[in-house]
């Protein structure tokens, strides 16, 4: 297993950092979530005045074993036909990516296909989907570590050609049930309230994707299961969600910013802090999901996410939207004049100026 150096950001410039955000021509507080966006990122590349470069979605796709067994409204061969959908550029997150200057690439981790080399894919499957959940575990031990290993070793590279900001996506028929398990062995939160539609099943296929979820981790329990977070990874994850993982991994260490999509690539998100909780400190969140579960990652983490449009869509959708805010939290952190830059008297002078009065 690959070991990872995270550490939290040093604080040294808290202090500095806080005055200069609350001398800017504004009430204290008055931008909200975009004044603790412009505090984070800052901490992250260490300096008052942060820059974002070269950001760049990955989209990482894996099939699931469990998905023939029923717990997707969808058949498995749609992930690779949404992968050619991704290449060719016609999916949401292509259209966001286009609209906000995001390079897109696509990372096949372990879809049940075969393509042909072509721009903008990046080949690192691990196998043709991982095994079904319900009968055996989804991956090897060797397996789950190959997958970290090659998702850090695409955010290393990124990270060399001058990178600093990566945004986390997924595409794999049968995930939102992986990221269910996931998340109820790593928050301990009842599985019934980790379960969601995903890609639109009624109420009888939510009620049968329930069923199999408690089968599964009926037998994973059975066989001594823990919640060792590679353990519970290697069980019920896909191999996209593994990858992601390491990606996140590689992202903290070499001091990215990272931007946290929804329930699946919050499963990886997860996982990741429960490996390296210092990891939490380079993360944004960027929307609430309409998934069940993602509610109890986000407590679990303690994470206040950007936006809440009722989305659930993944791909890294909610990432992509929320990247403009980002964006601009940092300008208004490097642009906007102070009160003394532009000679505006602040409420310490009206108070002072009313006392004299």
């Amino acid at each position: 297993m690959h070991s990872f150096k995270i550490s939290a950001p040093d604080r040294a410039i808290e202090n500095s950092l806080k005055n200069k955000v609350d001398r800017k021509t504004k009430p204290v507080g008055a931008l909200g979530q975009l004044e603790s966006v412009a505090k984070k990122v800052a901490l992250i590349q260490q300096t008052l005045t942060p820059a974002l470069r070269q950001p760049q979605m990955l989209v990482f796709a894996g099939d699931h074993g469990a998905a023939k067994a029923g717990v997707s409204a969808y058949p498995q061969d749609v992930t690779w036909q949404m992968v050619g959908n991704f290449l060719n550029g016609g999916a949401a997150i292509n259209v966001f990516c286009r609209q906000n200057g995001i390079a897109l690439s696509v990372v096949d981790a372990g879809v049940a296909h075969d393509f042909t080399a072509v721009d903008g894919l990046i080949a690192a499957k691990i196998a043709h989907g991982t095994a079904n959940y319900l009968e055996q575990p989804a991956m090897s031990a060797a397996q789950c570590a190959e997958a970290i290993a090659r998702g850090a070793a695409i955010v290393r590279e990124l990270a060399v050609q001058g990178c600093n900001v990566v945004g986390f996506g997924e595409m794999g028929i049968g995930n939102t049930a992986s990221a269910s398990l996931i998340t109820h062995c790593l928050t301990g939160v009842p599985l019934a309230e980790c379960v969601g539609r995903g890609t639109g099943l009624d109420d009888a296929g939510l009620a049968r994707k329930q069923a199999l979820l408690e089968q599964a981790l009926a037998r994973y329990r059975a066989a001594g299961g823990n919640n060792a977070p590679l353990a519970v990874l290697a069980e019920f994850g896909g191999f996209e969600i593994a990858m992601m993982t390491g990606a996140m991994l590689a992202a903290a260490e070499a001091g990215m910013v990272l931007l946290i999509d929804g329930f699946i690539v919050g499963s990886a998100a997860l996982t990741a802090v429960r490996l390296h909780p210092a990891l939490l400190d380079y993360c944004i969140f960027c929307h609430r999901s309409a998934e069940a579960g993602h509610r109890a990652q986000l407590q679990a983490l303690q994470a206040e996410p950007l936006l809440d449009l009722g989305l659930r869509l993944g791909e890294g959708t909610g990432a992509a939207l929320a990247w403009p805010l980002v964006q601009a939290s940092v300008a208004f952190l490097n642009e906007m004049a102070s009160f003394e830059s532009a000679g505006v008297a602040d409420q310490d002078a009206a108070q002072q100026a009313s006392k004299a009065a």
